[in-house]
């Protein structure tokens, strides 16, 4: 690589780029795309990050801030040989982000399109690095979505694989409800071109694209228009004349149309090894063609943040102060992740203090502060620059820090609940203050009011039981093929038992029993008020009253994939009311709808109330 290649890689900041974000000074831009733009930037340590910041569109939309949160807090479990770490994030503040460790390596793509098609031990190792990634990938409860050459990035010891995860967080806001896809056409699996379910074999499809793309040097579905390139990829066999034989049958049986066709990351693996003689896959030290290995040396490089920010146009101080973010959006159309060296979530983006236009005297360095964690976020002083001279190691997982005093950490802040999922204690309180004040001067009306035998004399003739003291013998209501949706849930003192939306509920309602679905711990039924339990019954257990007030085996959520129809569960609310639920089984993968369907049998009053 020249040392203007060199210097593309790392473009220098603009005017509407920001000099830091939440404390990271930037050093330069990495790349910008459809979903954001991609800095670098150092840790107090002095490793480098890739700081990616969302689109101020993507930015405003709830849905997405959702789903980002979830994706990100599943890929900060996510840690692997080859992946690229996510160490750092904020999903609420003004402009979501994210930071990752910086690899300085070319991606596939850029690798392909200067030095041509790789070797097939290269494609080899290169298929099998993507596979180890993928299965800590999908252990963490994350599908990619977004597979594609320049999402893979070549480091000397390895592919990095970068990205997963937002894919869906962008499929899921009102952005691509007009019909809009979110993905490179090229690498799209069929299933994901013609909109049904995404899953984990959708990876796969997209790692027999990449393995084809990277052996003989262009996509196995061709290029042109997007509407023709997914055309093919439903219909047409893939254009494998240029893949060796070594890796025909690879690339065949993970571009096979039918998921359920396409081989497992195991198989996979052992699909590699034999193509490779069942030798070691690796050869040490020269994985890599002489001159793609020179690129890292050049990306190793990286030029260090400046002491003092860049300099501002005279009118610049006053609209700063008026606006807490920059919203420059990327180049429209661009790839969300051509030329980034790593992503990762990050939280609000932070512009530099207000200027004047003249002459700047650097400001002294701040004292070293703690290296970023996911437990204590930056947001306060700025990080220092890396100590000049020479090229940075190859960045991998962060290295304990160096011995000697600390700087003041950075000030911890807690991540709240998002409002819909809250229940609102202090309502509650207050609610059951006023209905127990109602209940007594009630029945000292009623004494005084009632009948010669001692009836109640209210025109509802509810018993105690229906007041909320304790029933020993409460009578079962049953309500049958209830279809709870997803982000819906069940209070048990409604009557009749109905869905409730999880955004329009009364934050005093406890959300006795909700169905998710998150990329992040799975599909789920779970209880989420205070006190609240469930109980997974075994198939031996008599589902009845007597069975869920003796069980004692509480969660507070139940996988779906621990469920099959027939399975049974005890719900036991604060309010004092018992539950038998039956699943039924899960919304059909052709139906648009996510649902399950549940009976469910209700006890109320059943137990002692638990609210405090």
């Amino acid at each position: 690589m020249t040392d203007g290649a060199a210097a593309e890689v790392f473009t220098p900041l603009a005017q509407d780029d920001p000099a830091s974000v939440a404390g990271y000074r930037l050093a330069a831009r990495l790349g910008s795309g459809g979903m954001g733009k991609v800095y670098l930037s150092y840790t107090p340590g002095g490793r480098p990050v890739a700081i990616k910041v969302i689109r101020p569109d993507f930015s405003e939309d709830p849905e997405f801030r959702r789903r980002f949160q979830q994706e990100v807090r599943a890929a900060e479990r996510v840690q692997g040989l080859y992946t690229a770490p996510v160490i750092d994030s904020d999903t609420e503040g003004p402009r979501p982000w994210l930071a990752t460790a910086y690899v300085p390596g070319p991606s596939v793509a850029e690798a392909v399109a200067a030095h041509g098609r790789l070797p097939v031990p290269t494609v080899l190792f290169l298929v099998a690095g993507i596979a180890e990634a993928l299965q800590v990938i999908h252990k963490a409860g994350i599908v990619h979505r977004d597979l594609k050459p320049s999402n893979v990035l070549l480091a000397d010891d390895g592919p990095r694989v970068i990205d997963f995860g937002i894919a869906r967080a962008a499929d899921a806001t009102s952005l691509t409800s007009s019909g809009a896809t979110i993905g490179t056409p090229s690498f799209m699996a069929p299933e994901q071109a013609a909109g049904e379910r995404v899953t984990e074999a959708t990876d796969i499809f997209a790692l027999g694209q990449i393995a084809a793309y990277a052996a003989a040097g262009t996509p196995a579905f061709g290029e042109g228009t997007s509407h023709g390139v997914l055309y093919r990829i439903v219909h047409a066999e893939p254009a494998l004349d240029g893949v060796p034989d070594e890796l025909r049958e690879l690339v065949t049986r993970c571009l096979a149309k039918d998921p359920a066709d396409r081989p497992g990351l195991p198989e996979v693996l052992g699909m590699c090894r034999t193509a490779s003689g069942d030798t070691e896959l690796r050869r040490a030290g020269d994985w890599l063609p002489a001159a793609v290995a020179s690129d890292i040396t050049h990306r190793a490089a990286a030029p260090a943040p400046s002491q003092s920010p860049p300099p501002t146009q005279a009118a610049a101080p006053a609209a700063s102060a008026q606006s807490p973010t920059r919203t420059a959006g990327p180049a429209p159309g661009a790839d969300p992740s051509a030329g980034a060296a790593g992503t990762a979530p990050l939280t609000a983006q932070v512009p530099p203090p207000p200027r004047s236009a003249g002459p700047q005297t650097p400001p002294p360095a701040p004292p070293l502060a703690a290296a970023p964690t996911m437990a204590a976020r930056p947001v306060g002083p700025q990080h220092p620059a890396p100590p000049p001279g020479g090229p940075h190691p190859p960045a991998g997982y962060l290295q304990p820090r160096p011995p000697g005093p600390v700087g003041p950490y950075p000030p911890v802040h807690p991540r709240p609940l998002p409002p819909r999922r809250r229940w609102d204690r202090g309502k509650t309180i207050a609610a059951v203050v006023v209905g127990g004040m109602v209940l007594f001067w009630g029945g000292l009306y009623a004494l005084g009011s009632g009948g010669e035998d001692g009836s109640d004399a209210s025109s509802g003739g509810s018993s105690a039981a229906g007041k909320g003291a304790k029933d020993p013998n409460p009578e079962p209501v049953a309500y049958k093929g209830i279809n709870l949706s997803e982000g819906y849930f069940l209070a048990m003192a409604d009557d009749p038992l109905k869905p409730r939306d999880l955004d329009d509920s009364d934050t005093a309602t406890p959300s006795e029993l909700t169905y998710l679905d998150t990329t992040i711990d799975g599909a789920e039924l779970s209880i989420d008020e205070p006190n609240g339990k469930l109980v997974l019954l075994n198939n031996s257990q008599k589902g009845s009253l007597k069975t869920c007030r003796a069980e004692t085996r509480f969660t507070d959520s139940v996988k779906l994939n621990q469920l099959s129809p027939g399975s049974r569960l005890c719900v036991r609310t604060s309010s004092g009311h018992l539950a038998l639920v039956t699943y039924r089984g899960h919304a059909p993968e052709s139906d648009p709808s996510n649902y399950v369907k549940l009976d469910v049998t209700v006890w109320r009053n059943a137990i002692e109330a638990t609210d405090d």
